[in-house]
């Protein structure tokens, strides 16, 4: 009974988050100054009067906007989630072909922000005030505190164009078909923009997981712990981890947004074919569907991330999900 409740809450919070971006995201495209029909019709419009209001009312731009908000919520129901402007295909196609991309840069990205910060953590942490300590905190506040389309171009100019270790760009070899391309060629594609996507997330994360294992280290459970005879590895198998987790968990699934909003710049500087190009590109062409359809996956994507996160919450430390149970 607890399960089905538990499962029941969790998926209307997720109906009214959609609901609740789908509406401010209309209201807000509709708020811009930007005409639609002048964006389709292009710089040098030459088109006549009478070609602009047939423009308008085949993309139903003529109607009211709360008609239009409601006419695409009804075929959003039916699966149909309207006509990209600018590609001429469905929407559902496109975010289909492009959200594979994009969940493999950003969980490539995710993860290894979280290993490489998580680890750097630890070492700055159990040796504070070293040379390593003072190396690799300078190293985070400078990564925390660069932009992730200045990272990516510095990392094109040195390891693309002068070394020439990695691609210019694009997520596979230019000429060559989806079904063409090597798992090989993908990766090597992927590293790039993957790493610079990754910086901007390791710096909070080390920082947090230092100061805590400082924190910890320095308690009175690890001076007992010490006085039983334990070493340096036992303590940290045995207290550190644990406690150090759920701070970095909480903090690496907060990020989730943050990967989602950074792959937008990454993937505009790597020409990556992903929902953070196509954002751009109907953001600049005022592509209201495909707008509307990127705006609730990245929804669907932070809401996935914080969920995961309360669920490895229980089962890292147990002692939430009895107090969960005894709320109840």
């Amino acid at each position: 009974m607890k399960q089905a409740k538990f499962w029941i809450e969790t998926f209307l919070r997720l109906i009214l988050l959609l609901v609740a971006a789908s509406i401010i995201t209309f209201a807000l495209v509709n708020a811009a100054p930007i005409d639609p029909v002048a964006a389709y019709a292009g710089g040098e419009n030459t088109f006549s009067k009478e070609q602009l209001a047939s423009i308008a009312a085949h993309w139903g731009f003529d109607k009211p906007p709360v008609e239009r908000y409601f006419m695409w919520i009804g075929g959003l129901l039916h699966g149909d989630g309207g006509i990209s402007v600018i590609y001429q295909r469905p929407v559902v196609q496109i975010l289909c072909e492009r959200a594979g991309n994009s969940l493999l840069l950003m969980g490539c990205a995710w993860v290894l922000s979280g290993i490489i910060g998580f680890a750097a953590g630890i070492v700055c942490g159990l040796y504070p005030r070293s040379i390593a300590d003072k190396l690799l905190k300078g190293i985070c506040i400078v990564l925390s505190a660069a932009p992730t389309f200045w990272v990516g171009l510095v990392c094109l100019s040195i390891f693309a164009v002068a070394l020439g270790w990695f691609p210019l760009g694009h997520a596979y070899p230019v000429g060559l078909t989806p079904d063409q391309v090597t798992w090989g060629q993908r990766i090597h594609h992927l590293i790039l923009p993957a790493l610079v996507l990754a910086v901007s997330g390791i710096g909070n994360i080390t920082l947090q997981t230092r100061e805590k294992v400082i924190e910890i280290m320095q308690s009175d459970m690890v001076t007992f712990a010490k006085a039983r005879g334990e070493t340096t590895h036992q303590i940290i198998t045995r207290h550190l981890l644990r406690n150090i987790s759920l701070p970095a968990i909480t903090l690496q699934f907060a990020y989730i947004s943050e990967v989602f909003g950074g792959s937008v710049l990454a993937e505009q500087v790597f020409a990556y074919p992903g929902l953070g190009n196509a954002v751009v590109q109907s953001a600049l062409s005022m592509d209201i569907p495909l707008l509307l359809g990127v705006a609730l996956v990245s929804a669907v994507f932070v809401f996935v991330g914080n969920f995961i996160a309360n669920v490895l919450y229980g089962i890292i430390d147990p002692r939430i999900k009895r107090g969960a149970e005894l709320h109840d």
